[in-house]
């Protein structure tokens, strides 16, 4: 316990003496009663202590820090997904490619029934199913 904690208990203490106690003006009775506060309230502090793992800390200095570059191998791999969706995407044609265009630059179904001209948006969503599953097999039968 520090020097800060060891003051701020004491405070602790004469203020609960100020609010509770303030009909007990012995010494003899203020200072027993004084030390059996500091006690429960230390006892309180231990217990917050251990509960917030003050007393199982590792010190900063000890712990190692996390790389902030990508992990080879995850790179790897997302770069090959790339270039299976990238070639994926180029071998779509017409109504397929233009959607997923429209999905990529953000646009809503609604828009994306505007700009095809679309009878209604559920036939967006049609188009969309199929075109995902058009993507799906050009990129091998699985996305990853």
């Amino acid at each position: 316990m520090g020097r800060d904690s060891a003051e701020d208990l004491a405070q602790e203490v004469l203020l609960v003496l100020e609010r509770k106690y303030r009909h007990v003006e012995a010494l003899e009775e203020l200072l027993p009663l004084s030390l059996k506060i500091l006690r429960f309230r230390m006892s309180g502090a231990r217990r917050t202590a251990a509960r917030r793992g003050e007393y199982s800390r590792a010190a900063i200095e000890d712990v190692p820090l996390a790389d902030p570059r990508e992990d080879p191998e995850e790179y790897a791999e997302r770069k090959q997904r790339e270039a299976r969706l990238v070639a994926a995407l180029a071998k779509l044609e017409g109504r397929c490619r233009e959607l997923f265009r429209l999905k990529l630059e953000g646009r809503s179904f609604a828009e994306i029934r505007e700009i095809l001209k679309a009878g209604s948006i559920n036939t967006v969503y049609t188009w969309d199913f199929r075109c995902r599953g058009q993507l799906l097999e050009l990129m091998g039968g699985k996305w990853l």
